[in-house]
């Protein structure tokens, strides 16, 4: 199998086991499944991954790699009222581009323990993004408020009361549901 055939065929791998989780969740979908859809073998499945946690894995990590992104670039912005911005609006943009697999990350056991294992859930990860929503000495209420935030625009974003809206109008609730928890002013653009 050449490099760019394999390449594709992993690609549609993924989308294909992301669209098999989606409607029948991690543990509900098997490989032969996943291999079916995709109409090839259960060993060219194997070929790519070797178990269904790897896949699993694989289909978080882009998304929780940009997440690692946005809040390094947050944590580069010179204030902290620019640095919660940064973060909201990205956190923001990137619930809305992947829907589908964030409501899964707010669902799905099997999505979870991916994440757990990824190099993106260590205390270091969690710390550096908590900062900069809470900042250096956070009280209770400062915590408890900034797990609300993120967790409530991840849950809210990938819901299916919200999956009609247009990205645009949902960006735009999100945004401002996330500035008026935090107090922040509607930028002007």
């Amino acid at each position: 199998m050449d490099v760019v055939h394999a390449e594709d065929t992993r690609t549609r791998l993924l989308g294909t086991a992301l669209r098999l989780f989606t409607e029948h969740g991690v543990e509900g979908t098997s490989l032969q499944m996943i291999a079916d859809a995709l109409g090839v073998t259960k060993a060219a499945v194997y070929y790519h991954f070797k178990t269904k946690a790897e896949i699993t894995e694989s289909v978080a990590e882009p998304v929780l790699r940009e997440l690692e992104g946005i809040v390094d670039d947050a944590r580069a912005q010179r204030t902290r009222g620019a640095q919660i911005d940064h973060l909201l609006d990205g956190f923001v943009d990137l619930v809305v581009r992947h829907r589908s697999l964030v409501a899964l990350f707010s669902s799905d056991p099997g999505i979870a323990r991916a994440i757990e294992k990824s190099v993106h859930s260590s205390d270091s990860f969690k710390n550096r993004l908590l900062e900069i929503l809470v900042g250096p000495d956070p009280d209770l209420t400062a915590i408890v408020t900034a797990q609300v935030l993120l967790a409530g625009i991840a849950v809210a974003g990938g819901s299916p009361e919200v999956a009609s809206l247009d990205d645009e109008t949902l960006r735009e609730t999100l945004l401002a549901v996330g500035r008026k928890l935090y107090n922040r002013p509607r930028r002007r653009s």
